[in-house]
């Protein structure tokens, strides 16, 4: 079993052990009321996008999501979150850098013994969900997770569902299409976004996502026999009407939709086994972005 394999499966653990000590973290997190903005690289930044979209929706504040290379100047806010697995990522450790005395920063990361720790005004270290993958998972999950729970948002729903979408087998004609679009609504269009690119990174898989809604206007047409639409959370009336009338496969997302991203990760590994790649091994890429200046 490869390394993203068993992380993945450990999902439901790392889960419920970040919602038990999201209270212990909580002045290092956003306080109700505060403008926020959330940033990260990759995984980390679908992530943002998905937490920022839950704390602003549950009416905790305005909070915006960013790419750390994206993030505006003389915008301001309270404090900015960065989610960060390895804690050495370039554009996160150059952006900290730049709001230090003028914006209080938290850093949420997996690794203890790394650049981030004197980079953040504050830091929330989540070992128990590090990976030895380059294909992130546990750890962006149980970030969000983190997140979630401390916002409120969090049930222990999310966490039987996880169990489920680990134990319940793959619908069988997905593995075998070449097109695969996730949708979503609010906060789960990170997840969405973040399902895109479990499955090009580890399945080198032609995928896409979108919001929901946006999927009329012109994606829609590239749906046909042996292409897949896969939505997490509800589905807009009429629309999975609308994919199956192509010949495409709906899959309607019946989960919790960090559980359905579970799923999302599970179909990745699985279309990399099928084409005979090593899903630990991405091609192109490490598991950190170090960049050196020249």
């Amino acid at each position: 079993m490869s390394h993203v394999e068993n992380e993945l499966n450990s999902q439901p653990e790392c889960w419920t052990r970040a919602a038990d000590i999201a209270a212990d973290h909580g002045a290092a997190l956003p306080a109700a009321g505060e403008r926020v903005a959330i940033v990260g690289c990759g995984t980390s930044l679908f992530m943002a996008q998905a937490a920022a979209a839950l704390r602003e929706g549950a009416g905790q504040g305005e909070t915006d999501a960013f790419a750390a290379s994206e993030f505006p100047a003389g915008r301001v806010y309270d404090r900015v979150v960065a989610l960060t697995r390895s804690g050495t990522t370039t554009e996160v450790l150059d952006l900290l850098g730049r709001l230090r005395g003028t914006t209080r920063t938290t850093a949420i990361t997996a690794d203890p013994d790394t650049p981030v720790m004197a980079a953040a005004d504050d830091v929330v270290v989540l070992d128990f969900a590090d990976e030895r993958s380059v294909v992130q998972t546990r750890f962006a999950t149980t970030a969000l997770t983190l997140l979630r729970a401390h916002a409120g948002l969090h049930t222990d729903a999310a966490v039987a569902d996880a169990r489920t979408a680990l134990a319940d087998p793959l619908p069988q004609e997905l593995v075998g299409c070449t097109q695969f679009t996730f949708l979503g609504r609010g906060w789960t269009v990170g997840l969405a976004n973040e399902a895109g690119l479990k499955m090009r990174e580890a399945a080198l898989a032609w995928t896409e996502a979108y919001p929901a809604m946006e999927y009329r206007h012109g994606p829609i047409s590239i749906t046909t026999g042996g292409t897949a639409t896969w939505m997490l959370g509800a589905a807009p009336d009429g629309l999975a009407e609308q994919v199956r009338a192509t010949g495409g496969l709906w899959i309607e997302g019946g989960l919790d939709p960090l559980a359905e991203l579970v799923r999302a990760q599970r179909l990745a590994v699985a279309v990399a086994a099928t084409r005979g790649l090593d899903p630990d091994s991405p091609r192109h890429l490490t598991r950190s972005v170090i960049l050196t200046s020249p």
